[in-house]
């Protein structure tokens, strides 16, 4: 935890209204589906834009809930933001909305500034105009990742007082709206709390990210694309373990505190790949082994980071957290869950896909 003076650490805050930005997409889906069935007495709003990566469809057991609404819109709209605040009045943001691909970020860095700064500086203005003089206490959680740190060598973690290096688009973007988020408590009082989370993986993510990517090809026998040598490692995080995670903070941490979330499952691309290959092989009861032949390396992406770790034992020891999926289960009950909802998979892969795809890929030597 990085504490930067807050003097209301641990008191418990129960929020009545809560903005939720972005959470038609893969990890903010997951957090409405958890948190507004534990917390029926909370009014959750689910602002979304539905670009490319957000899907209502993975809120369908929830959308009749009594105590969720979905706002159509922009965050990048400020008078959408003030009539929301004003018909709401949301005592807390969870801010997920974000253009999150390296690779997206990397063909088109214009897209990830627009919404991952400017959008986060439009909604904190929005915040801090609606709670200017309010009773009670009020939380803006920004959701961040552990790229705003750079790269790690093959030993070591972040830290929360890790100093911020940024090497791609994306993750320059997340950390500028790290800054502005932590700015606007310096500047304007406005109380604040960041997560910065570690990979995530499991229901509802869009195809663009490995897993799924690996998931999907291999059910139709497409080759399956490996930057470099796929030596680079990576911590991986069920998403059902982040979001348990997510509401701790918000409902448990002082405000102007930080917190990395990380699944401590470090593993090498190549050999998640294969993992994944073996585990579709098994439940899909082809021969062991099959489908690693689809494996077909490519040119690595530039500026690619070679390992990212977060030390994640001060929201363990302090807020009680823990994952408690390991990643061979996890992996299991994930490859499972795509095999078992091939209409959702084959529902969001239309032509702009395609064409992201091939675009991604093709140039790399892939079909």
């Amino acid at each position: 935890m990085r504490d930067d003076s807050s003097d209301d650490v641990f008191k418990m805050f129960n929020p009545s209204s809560v903005l939720v930005t972005g959470g038609a997409g893969f990890i903010g889906s997951n957090y409405l589906l958890h948190a507004v069935r534990a917390h029926p007495q909370t009014r959750y709003v689910n602002l979304d834009a539905l670009t490319y990566a957000g899907n209502l469809a993975n809120l369908a057991d929830i959308e009749g809930a009594p105590n969720y609404s979905f706002a159509h819109g922009d965050i990048n709209d400020s008078d959408l933001l003030a009539r929301l605040f004003d018909e709401y009045g949301f005592d807390a943001v969870v801010h997920f909305a974000a253009e999150s691909h390296v690779d997206r970020s990397i063909l088109n860095p214009t897209a990830f500034v627009t919404t991952n700064v400017h959008g986060t500086l439009v909604l904190l203005q929005a915040a801090r105009e609606a709670w200017e003089g309010a009773d009670g206490p009020r939380r803006f959680h920004h959701v961040s990742t552990d790229e705003v740190f750079g790269s790690l060598g093959s030993e070591g973690h972040f830290t929360a007082d890790t100093t911020y290096a940024p090497r791609s688009p994306y993750a320059a973007s997340k950390a500028a709206a790290d800054h502005l988020v932590r700015a606007f408590g310096t500047t304007y009082g406005l109380p604040w709390v960041i997560t910065n989370t570690s990979n995530n993986y499991g229901p509802y993510q869009f195809p663009e990210k490995l897993i799924p990517l690996v998931i999907r090809n291999a059910m139709t026998g497409a080759p399956i694309p490996v930057y470099g040598k796929g030596e680079n490692v990576r911590d991986w995080l069920h998403v059902e373990d982040h979001v348990d995670a997510l509401d701790r903070v918000l409902h448990q941490a002082g405000t102007r505190s930080t917190w990395l979330i990380g699944g401590d499952q470090e593993i090498s691309n190549l050999e998640l790949v294969h993992m994944l290959l073996d585990e579709v092989d098994r439940a899909t009861d082809k021969e062991a082994g099959t489908s690693r032949n689809l494996v077909r390396f490519v040119t690595d992406r530039p500026g690619h980071d070679f390992r990212y770790a977060l030390d994640s034992s001060p929201i363990q020891k302090e807020l009680g957290w823990r994952p408690k999926h390991d990643l061979a289960s996890g992996i299991a009950a994930t490859v499972s869950w795509y095999l078992n909802n091939a209409a959702w998979m084959n529902a969001i892969l239309g032509g702009d896909y395609r064409d992201y795809y091939k675009m991604q890929y093709g140039s790399r030597g892939m079909n």
